[in-house]
């Protein structure tokens, strides 16, 4: 319960206080947010299948978002920016299609 009213509370704040973006961490943003959607995604299969831990779950949510974001920083570094960014979004898009599709048959008992 306190991480929905935390959630409805971070939703309103973001809409009330409507924040920007620096631009120097706009390319990084959209790939930690597809992290963080994947760890979300296998902590809601874990709760499901009855193994949720919040120590691993808190840890798997800040890596993912930390490693994606260096993978996109090292490609910019290197200057295939935009490719090593497409790569992490499909291993991740693949991950979190993944853990629906195991949610949806723990559901559905399907």
């Amino acid at each position: 319960m306190i991480a929905i009213i935390g959630l409805v509370l971070g939703i309103l704040l973001g809409i009330w206080l409507n924040p920007t973006v620096p631009p120097a961490i706009q390319p990084y943003l959209p790939i930690a947010v597809v992290a963080a959607l994947d760890a979300l995604a296998g902590g809601l299969r874990a709760v499901l299948s009855g193994t949720f831990d919040d120590r691993v779950f808190v840890i798997s949510f800040f890596s993912n978002v930390l490693i994606a974001a260096f993978i996109v920083f090292l490609g910019d570094q290197l200057g295939v920016g935009t490719q090593l960014s497409t790569a992490v979004v499909v291993v991740l898009g693949i991950r979190i299609f993944t853990n629906v599709a195991a949610i949806r048959r723990q559901l559905l008992k399907a």
